[in-house]
């Protein structure tokens, strides 16, 4: 396993890694830690959020904040991004609004963001199948003679599932530009990695003909390193890469489970000493770099962001009734129509709702065109 950083903080050389990380600057590397520093407050304050009930679940990325950040900070603008529900640290380095990282969470939207305007979709919460979209595009970017990349985040659990398996056979066949990077944090909620894989994830993909590395997904370097060679690869035409970043999931799968009822908190101790934070800031202390001021700085910034999050939730407008049909199907569909018009006319059942009313018409359209609502004869309408 690719290790560039140990748990006590000590830089190790790796003569195949190193070059890959050799640019990387102390202030860079102070960079990374202040992400990971971020997207770990914007976990916490989501968690407590959920817990005040504010959203209505959240899926927690605990321990996992060198594997997003490591790889994240990695991509290119042009690079498209097909994550799952838990990488809300990837979304962060994408430039995903704060406000809109919660949006579902919330249930106030089907879709927290614009994907063309961060070059990230929105997370997928079918397990795997964000892989089949990855490879697909990845395709597509062949097609256009480009050199960016598509680059899919998943689980351990996911690659279970048929989605993953088919999209790594069309990846090798046709040597698509894809990265699939599986954050393996042991736990596919309940199930042990162990009992889904007798060997290491990463020795699964050489039977489809695809690359792989398997890397310390607490090292924030390491992780780096190990992007950078199979977005290369990819730039290049040498196709698809599998990268297994081996990390733990610290906390519960999502705010509705309770992982002391399968994990033995002996397990949770060990890997708690493997923090990846605590391992970047151990190695910043040994150069000398990690200052009050610095710690100060990071802690503001953290702040700061876990204040813009709160107060977007929280004074976030409710949907209209209506909103339910928008951005359904990108052109008119006459199926959708009439399930909107019969919705208008339940709503209207109970008197006007002010307000309620979709890019599409809806409830004012429906009045406009045909007076009051209780005159509607037809048995449709009555009903």
């Amino acid at each position: 396993m690719v290790q560039l950083i140990t748990p006590q903080g000590e830089r190790v050389s790796h003569p195949e890694y190193d070059p890959w990380v050799r640019d990387i600057s102390d202030e860079q590397l102070g960079s990374l830690y202040e992400d990971m520093v971020v997207i770990r407050r914007i976990d916490t304050e989501a968690t407590a959020l959920q817990r005040q009930g504010e959203l209505a679940l959240w899926p927690p990325l605990l321990g996992q904040e060198a594997s997003q950040i490591g790889s994240a900070r990695t991509l290119r603008e042009d690079d498209f991004v097909f994550s799952s529900y838990r990488d809300n640290g990837v979304a962060y380095c994408r430039g995903v609004d704060l406000t809109d990282i919660v949006r579902v969470w919330r249930g106030n939207a089907s879709s927290g963001w614009d994907p063309y305007t961060v070059n990230m979709a929105v997370p997928q919460i079918i397990i795997g199948a964000q892989t089949l979209h990855a490879t697909g595009y990845a395709m597509g970017i062949q097609n256009d003679g480009a050199d960016s990349v598509a680059f899919t985040y998943f689980g351990d659990g996911a690659t279970s599932e048929g989605d993953v398996n088919e999209a790594m056979v069309f990846a090798a066949s046709f040597q698509a530009p894809v990265v699939f990077f599986c954050q393996n944090n042991h736990w596919a909620i309940s199930e042990p990695v162990r009992l889904q894989s007798h060997v290491h994830i990463a020795d699964r993909p050489a039977g489809f003909g695809i690359p792989s590395m398997r890397v310390d997904g607490n090292d924030v370097l390491a992780v780096m390193a190990a992007t950078r060679v199979a977005l290369d690869r990819a730039r290049r035409g040498g196709g698809p890469t599998f990268i297994e970043a081996v990390t733990y999931r610290m906390g519960p799968h999502t705010t509705a489970d309770d992982p002391t009822r399968y994990r033995d908190a002996n397990e949770l101790e060990d890997w708690a000493a493997k923090d990846p934070i605590r391992r970047v800031k151990a190695l910043l202390d040994r150069k000398g770099l990690l200052t009050e001021e610095f710690e100060a700085a990071v802690q503001r910034k953290a702040d700061a962001v876990a204040r813009e999050m709160r107060a977007g939730c929280t004074g976030m407008p409710d949907p209209e009734p209506l909103d339910i049909f928008k951005h359904v199907y990108s052109t008119p569909n006459s199926w959708l129509d009439r399930q909107q018009d019969h919705y208008s006319r339940y709503l209207a059942s109970f008197g006007a709702p002010t307000g309620a009313e979709s890019e599409e018409g809806g409830y004012s359209s429906y009045v406009a065109s045909s007076g009051d609502p209780e005159d509607a004869d037809s048995e449709e309408g009555a009903r």
